[in-house]
């Protein structure tokens, strides 16, 4: 008999656990359960989602952290999340098309800037060339190759990762090229005007790294996505569609089990073999789906830790940790119309020096660039009549707040709050500060205590060439350290985000689904 299991009762067998009921975790869940696996999510929390989820004050409902999701797509040109959705989870969630692209505001007085962006790439071309004449030729280069990358990933995943490099260098040769660049590197190349740059750059910031280092392939294939697709976002928040899934998983025979927190991965001879709770049970199984990052897993979670290999934490340590964030969620007593707030999506910044705001996320000062949305441009209703909701985001290092002591903690964040919102004020001239009813303030600190993170961290691990999209898919089934254990999630192959964490949670489904039935692991 198993060492870790002498003189302990077996509470149950499954073919898989999923440890956590993120976005990654949820699909992955119900990927599996529809597929007739006996699966089981195991949830720290009361409620699905992780950091997709909503919570109440006042007379608002908040959504906790979505912006607005990519790759969903309008019912006549779906993109692959709504395709997942409706198609292959048959499950049911309304989304609300987001208007425009974004409003970008530079308030640097010398570099003011101050555009909004369509979506649509033909529109958003001809209104580039309308702000920079001579961009289009060069930009619409820019949307080519990002075509070119995407038709690349797709006949990858055709191969399950294992694609001949005969086809890729003579149907993908402008992949392979810029697949090692920055995005700034490829953008200089495609001889793509300043201003016309600082323009296509404004979603930067949801990769949190500036386009010196962020990999070109992963920048492209995002402002492709965005412009070509749509943003969208659910109308009854992002509980509306976890709760969906919540609904679905259990109804294909799944099973979620709230309010239980894994307190080991049971590891022997190289193997899962289930896990433990933090109250003592023990739940077997051979395949696990960790929506925990390896960081933790790694680290905190494989029992014992002598099984975990010397490559994995190497693995993890050569790895940069990303952001967290910082955001001021309001609820204010005056509509839209009477703030004079047109738009849904605002990206402020001093200029579009990328590396000198990400070096601002690095100090505990009011950062120089925030992502800022208006629910109600995009769901009217969202809020009673005659007010608004607003979620003033940011991002910061983690590292920068862990000197904060406990008594200075309120002071800090309210004055990062304040600077926050007087920089939205006057880089748009709307009067937030006279009409705020409900304000809450979220830190990294409140990141870490509401999700179990390791500090706090929304952005996963930094997408650098090196470890970005196209090495993380081509080494999915080289990178497994324990057999048996997959990593689903912001933290995996497809890099942080809404809709790339619910890819990765698919991906991984149906990866270890296929270790399941090689190895005649299912209890079919």
């Amino acid at each position: 008999m198993s060492q870790i299991l002498k003189n302990q009762e077996i509470q149950d067998t499954y073919d898989v656990i999923i440890i956590g009921a993120g976005n990654g975790g949820l699909i992955a869940g119900a990927t599996l359960a529809k597929e007739g696996l006996k699966t089981i999510i195991i949830e720290r929390h009361n409620l699905p989602g992780g950091f997709a989820t909503s919570f109440v004050r006042g007379r608002f409902e908040f959504e906790a952290s979505l912006h607005e999701l990519a790759d969903y797509g309008p019912p006549e040109n779906k993109g692959g999340i709504r395709r997942l959705f409706e198609d292959k989870l048959d499950l049911e969630a309304e989304f609300a098309r987001v208007p425009e692209a974004y409003r970008l505001v530079l308030t640097h007085p010398d570099k003011e800037l101050d555009v909004s962006m369509p979506f649509g790439v033909e529109k958003y071309l001809d209104k580039m060339e309308d702000l920079v004449p001579g961009s289009r030729e060069s930009v619409e280069k820019f949307f080519n190759v990002a075509k070119e990358i995407r038709s690349a990933f797709r006949y990858i995943a055709s191969t399950h990762g294992n694609p001949d490099q005969g086809t890729l260098m003579k149907e993908y040769t402008n992949f392979l090229k810029t697949a090692a660049y920055s995005a700034e590197e490829v953008e200089i190349a495609l001889g793509i005007p300043e201003k016309a740059r600082k323009i296509l750059n404004a979603y930067w910031a949801y990769l949190g790294l500036p386009t010196e280092r962020i990999n070109f392939t992963i920048f492209a294939s995002m402002i492709l996505v965005y412009i070509e697709k749509g943003a969208y976002i659910p109308k009854n928040r992002s509980h509306g569609y976890t709760t969906a899934l919540d609904k679905k998983i259990k109804e294909m025979g799944g099973k979620i089990l709230y309010n239980t927190t894994v307190n080991k991965i049971l590891v022997e001879d190289g193997q899962v073999i289930g896990v433990e709770t933090l109250n003592g049970d023990k739940i077997m199984s051979k395949h696990i789906i960790s929506n925990a990052s390896p960081t933790l897993a790694y680290n905190k979670l494989i029992y014992p830790q002598s099984e975990v290999p010397d490559i994995a934490y190497k693995e993890v340590n050569a790895r940069i940790h990303g952001m967290s964030a910082f955001c001021v969620f309001l609820g204010l007593d005056a509509s839209v119309e009477e703030l004079g707030l047109d738009e849904y999506s605002y990206f402020i910044m001093e200029d579009m020096d990328t590396s000198a705001v990400y070096d601002s996320w690095l100090e505990l000062q009011v950062p120089k660039g925030q992502a800022t949305v208006v629910i109600n441009n995009a769901v009217p209703d969202c809020s009673p009549p005659g007010t608004s909701l607003m979620y003033i985001t940011t991002l910061f290092d983690p590292k920068a707040w862990e000197n904060v002591k406990p008594e200075e903690y309120f002071k800090i964040k309210s004055k990062i709050a304040n600077g926050l919102i007087k920089q939205f004020e006057e880089a748009t001239g709307a009067p937030i500060s006279d009409h705020i009813e409900e304000i809450e303030i979220a830190s990294p600190e409140t990141y870490a205590r509401y999700t179990g993170t390791y500090n706090g961290i929304i952005y996963g691990y930094e997408p650098e060439s090196w470890d970005s999209l196209v090495p993380r898919l081509m080494s999915m089934n080289d990178d497994i350290h324990i057999k048996g254990l997959r990593f689903a999630g912001g933290f995996g192959a497809r890099c942080h985000g809404y809709s790339s964490s619910m890819s990765d949670g698919h991906t991984v489904a149906l990866l270890t689904l296929q270790d399941i039935k090689k190895g005649g692991d299912s209890h079919e």
